[in-house]
């Protein structure tokens, strides 16, 4: 590949912006016209040698065939692309041919841009090229942006031909336009810093990803690959990868490789250039999509042997839920796993995150494309970019929790790599690539690697957009041998990189509730039982709405609706329609009163005396309503023991029930706990005096503990140590048990300053004071 020849041509490109753009768009503007006329040249170039042969075909079709739409096999086999211009225009005559006049340009112009295949017309539009031309017809620069592009001096052709001074320029192969397109790509995002981050990642990120997912193969690379990109933004990804594996001056120099490369985007712009990029290299441009890749499967059913990825982060992804959940049912398959429960028993989980941050499902997309190790297959391996959310974000049970247990759990996991801050354009916050693979090698199976590389980084003399540092190749090379090594390295001997290796268990927890048991006392008052004539839901408003009406509520309100509706939006109430509708209904009114009226009578019978043994409480209210023949539902009479009952700790333990347990239910009972006989305490059954009977006590919710406990341990043994010496009536709640994944980089590398000696905050103290003239000694009556 000659970088000198690459470098003229780049210099040449790029001075057409200042030489004929300056006063007619702003700099941050130059890229909409310069980066589609490049597309379109090399496009013309291609083409050029077949344009006799498609006019003919278009002759054909249209007077001898009587076509109405164009037959596009035979035109794609006309130009020998899966492109073709029907027109009778190439560049060359547009200027070749041009007056004057800018208009007669701008018609000709147009006509040649009509004349292309659909799939180029779809890059026109994305480009808004139609109105970047009519712009430059009306500012009387297309002509000269035209000459510059057709200029003999340039050569964007894949043919070697002669410049104005009858030198040979050599042709210009697919990959070296690739590498041309490439750059200047770069270059405008650089000059755009401000919005660069958003479509593009800094190269030698790149050049380290694709170091980590094809070395460890490069010496049985298949002889044909797919590579596949689900937040492709320019391409840059996919360009990098293939230049890796088959540019005959690169890394792999697997030049009798096929590579095929797929992509999705979102934004228009974005695509339309990588979507041109694909066309320039005569990939086949179907293989991009525009769209959201999380709302679309498009490429469903389709695996790849390679997939590398920058996703948004910290992106809502809200508005494509609809097509993801439809309430809480998982509706794509992408996003459906089953994860094994605390007894080894499948079940189906959610592996959806939270709305505000949908990086993790593009990880599960590429999880989806992943190709199975076969007989004889490389299986699939992944790097994607993220930050730190991806790591630990989530509770046991949650959705990206649930993805990185899946992840793990299943072996993907090769390695995370932490990166510099400040490595990117748009971010100054840390980034980690992840690396994934379904066919480990065999010294990694059941590991997981961690690469701190936070300060392998060189400074960059002006910084672009955030972007302060950048890797260099020693740096990568370093990142690299430690990686395929499995090396574990300290700071303390490298100085800047460090590596640990864990087994996969290392990052899970079970995540369990610890209860404690409920204690109450009860009392019946004037002004506890007054609280059941009120709406549970609402009581402040309920009582309002009795100051404003009276008795009239037990009549019902709805005549006074349009009253209350405006009484709840002036004073601004949280009070949903549903709750409205019901106070305005008298049965609600009814309900309550005779609520209250049964706790008063309640309270004629049992007095105000104050019970410490709930229990006994609840029974004596039983007794009554049995004498005075009261029906109440479950519910209602837990309103009522509510009203009149709170915790205290010096009131007896509430019993939820005694359970008898014969010799059957005791060890099935025991063999779901994992515990013997006498451990049953530990987990909320309680002995009494009669044999197989046990208390078991209403938790209180309010004194509830969740503890973390790390998989390697057993859960009980964890309680015992570390939670029953300071809570001796706690009990662990197995039914609770959810199982947890997180990574943190902070947890295993950081190492905190050690402290100063007393000598030396001792002299740190005397200076100041020598600082201060004394001031401390006569504050201090030294």
């Amino acid at each position: 590949m000659n970088h000198a020849v690459h470098n003229r041509l780049i210099s040449f490109i790029w001075s057409i912006a200042d030489d004929c753009l300056r006063d007619v768009y702003v700099r941050g503007k130059y890229r909409d016209v310069i980066l589609p006329m490049v597309v379109l040249r090399r496009l013309d170039a291609l083409l050029e040698p077949t344009k006799e042969a498609v006019l003919e075909e278009v002759r054909f079709q249209r007077e001898d065939m009587q076509f109405t739409e164009w037959d596009d096999r035979g035109m794609e086999q006309a130009s020998g692309f899966v492109f073709y211009n029907t027109s009778e225009w190439t560049l060359q005559k547009l200027y070749a041919t041009a007056t004057n006049s800018q208009q007669i340009l701008l018609g000709n112009f147009q006509d040649y841009l009509n004349g292309f295949s659909h799939n180029v017309q779809e890059i026109i539009e994305k480009f808004q090229l139609r109105r970047q031309i009519k712009h430059m017809a009306d500012k009387d620069v297309l002509l000269d942006v035209l000459e510059k592009f057709t200029s003999p001096d340039i050569n964007v052709t894949p043919f070697d031909k002669l410049d104005s001074q009858g030198r040979k320029l050599p042709a210009l192969t697919n990959l070296g336009m690739g590498y041309v397109f490439e750059e200047l790509i770069r270059r405008f995002n650089e000059e755009n810093n401000e919005e660069a981050g958003e479509h593009y990642t800094p190269r030698e990120v790149i050049d380290l990803m694709t170091h980590v997912i094809f070395d460890p193969i490069k010496d049985h690379m298949p002889s044909v690959i797919t590579i596949y990109d689900p937040a492709c933004g320019t391409g840059g990804m996919l360009t990098e990868s293939e230049n890796f594996i088959i540019d005959p001056d690169g890394e792999i120099k697997a030049t009798k490789t096929d590579v095929y490369l797929f992509g999705k985007e979102v934004n228009d712009e974005t695509y339309a250039i990588c979507k041109s990029d694909m066309m320039i290299k005569a990939k086949n441009p179907e293989h991009i999509k525009v769209g959201s890749t999380l709302s679309t499967d498009e490429f469903a059913g389709t695996t790849f042997d390679f997939m590398l990825s920058n996703p948004p982060y910290g992106k809502s992804w809200a508005s494509e839920q609809k097509y993801i959940k439809d309430g809480k049912d998982i509706i794509d398959s992408r996003f459906q796993i089953k994860l094994k429960n605390y007894w080894g028993e499948l079940e189906d989980a959610d592996a959806v995150p939270r709305s505000s941050d949908g990086q993790l499902l593009f990880l599960m997309e590429m999880v989806d494309k992943m190709k199975p190790v076969s007989k004889g297959g490389l299986g699939s391996r992944i790097a994607s970019v993220h930050n730190g959310s991806s790591l630990f974000t989530g509770d046991a049970g949650g959705g990206e929790s649930n993805i990185r247990r899946f992840i793990i759990e299943n072996d993907l996991l090769e390695a995370i790599i932490q990166l510099p801050n400040n490595i990117f354009y748009n971010t100054g916050i840390t980034t980690y690539i992840w690396i994934l693979s379904n066919n480990k090698q065999e010294k990694r199976k059941g590991k997981v690697q961690l690469i701190d590389a936070s300060e392998m980084y060189q400074k960059l003399r002006k910084n672009l957009g955030n972007k302060n540092c950048e890797l260099t190749k020693q740096h990568i090379q370093e990142i690299q041998d430690c990686y395929m090594q499995l090396k574990e390295l300290d700071k303390k001997g490298t100085g800047n990189l460090a590596s640990k290796v864990f087994d996969n268990e290392d990052f899970g927890y079970y995540k369990v509730n610890i209860e404690r048991p409920k204690r109450l006392k009860a009392q019946f008052t004037t002004e506890k039982i007054e609280a059941l004539k009120w709406d549970k839901s609402v009581p402040e408003f309920s009582k309002q709405l009795f100051e404003m009406y009276g008795v009239e509520v037990y009549t019902g309100l709805e005549k006074h609706r349009k009253d209350i509706n405006a009484f709840v939006e002036k004073h601004e109430l949280s009070i949903s329609p549903k709750q409205i509708a019901s106070l305005l209904k008298k049965e609600t009114w009814e309900k309550q009163e005779a609520l209250y009226q049964t706790a008063k009578r309640l309270m004629d019978v049992l007095g105000t005396e104050t019970y410490t043994n709930f229990n006994s409480f609840s029974d004596k209210i039983d007794e009554v309503l049995k004498q005075d023949k009261t029906k109440l539902s479950a519910t209602e009479k837990k309103a009522i023991l509510d009203a009149v009952s709170w915790y205290d700790e010096e009131g007896d333990k509430v019993v939820k029930k005694t359970e008898k347990l014969n010799d059957k239910k005791l060890k099935d009972l025991l063999e779901f706990l994992g515990c013997k006989e006498q451990d049953l305490p530990n987990f909320g059954y309680f002995p009494t005096r009669k044999p197989g009977e046990y208390i078991i006590y209403e938790t209180e919710t309010d004194l509830r503990d969740a503890e973390s406990i790390p998989l390697k341990e057993n859960i009980q043994e964890y309680f015992l140590r570390e939670v029953k010496p300071y809570s001796e009536e706690s009990w662990i709640a197995l039914d609770s048990v959810k199982i947890g994944y997180e990574l943190s980089f902070n947890k295993y590398f950081y190492e905190p300053a050690p402290l100063r000696t007393l000598e030396e905050v001792t002299e740190e103290i005397i200076a100041l004071e020598k600082e201060g003239d004394g001031l401390l000694a006569e504050i201090l009556n030294f």
